[in-house]
């Protein structure tokens, strides 16, 4: 029974860490779309409060876009940046350890297994045959959950994000410019919390929560930008300001 064979993994089974990381970035593009959504409706019914004509709508619309795009981008880019550079750091670190103190090292790797519910002898035998195979992976793994060969990628992350923010920049925008002047607002403000509450489903859908209470959070906080842009561009062009 001891020397019964270990089953292989399939390669087309999920594994919890690919369906992890993929939840991820679909959470993250979902955010981003959102964000997309949020920042450039607020930006053309502000300016439409001012203004019917669809040239300014237009170039406040797409400055918004390109701004908030390349604002996403770089944001995204820098955090991870600043992620990945934490997580190699941890990477050498423990590398360094394990060359300068490897029986401590291992004593804290079979500690780990014996937390987990291991006696002390199979935690031990263990953390003999994990560093065995590959010490560096065994302890950032059971010490760090790291995977060295799966690290963030930064331009991944901004590219999606810059992209994620586009695809939820175009609802705001054909919503302004395609429907008659004197129906273009209340359509925009209807399509674009209509949006907002599908988003905000969808994001509770993945995180695993409450997809109405989601829906209800995103709508109301997209409703009072909007409110809150259109009255200034309203009192602005009252006043004559613009």
């Amino acid at each position: 029974m001891d020397n019964a064979p270990v089953p292989a993994l399939h390669e087309d089974e999920p594994h919890h860490n690919d369906i992890a990381h993929r939840l991820n970035w679909l959470r993250a593009g979902v955010l981003g779309a959102n964000d997309g959504i949020v920042s450039v409706a607020a930006i053309v019914v502000g300016v439409a409060g001012v203004t019917n004509e669809p040239g300014p709508i237009l170039v406040a619309g797409a400055a918004g876009v390109v701004g908030g795009a390349i604002s996403m981008a770089l944001g995204e880019y820098v955090s991870v940046s600043s992620q990945k550079d934490s997580q190699q750091a941890l990477i050498e670190k423990e590398r360094r350890e394990l060359l300068e103190e490897p029986d401590e090292e291992l004593a804290e790797l079979a500690a780990i297994y014996q937390s987990k519910g291991l006696s002390v002898e199979t935690a031990l035998t263990v953390a003999h045959e994990l560093t065995a195979h590959d010490a560096l992976s065994a302890h950032l793994s059971a010490e760090l959950n790291i995977d060295e060969t799966d690290l963030v990628s930064p331009w991944h992350a901004a590219f999606a994000s810059a992209v994620a923010f586009l695809i939820g920049a175009v609802l705001p925008m054909l919503a302004i410019l395609l429907p008659p002047a004197d129906v273009r607002i209340p359509l925009t403000f209807v399509a674009v919390l209509v949006a907002l509450a599908a988003t905000g489903a969808l994001g509770a859908w993945i995180g695993g929560g409450s997809k109405l209470r989601a829906a209800v959070r995103v709508v109301v906080g997209g409703a009072l930008a909007l409110v809150a842009t259109f009255s200034i561009g309203s009192l602005l062009g009252a006043s004559g300001v613009m």
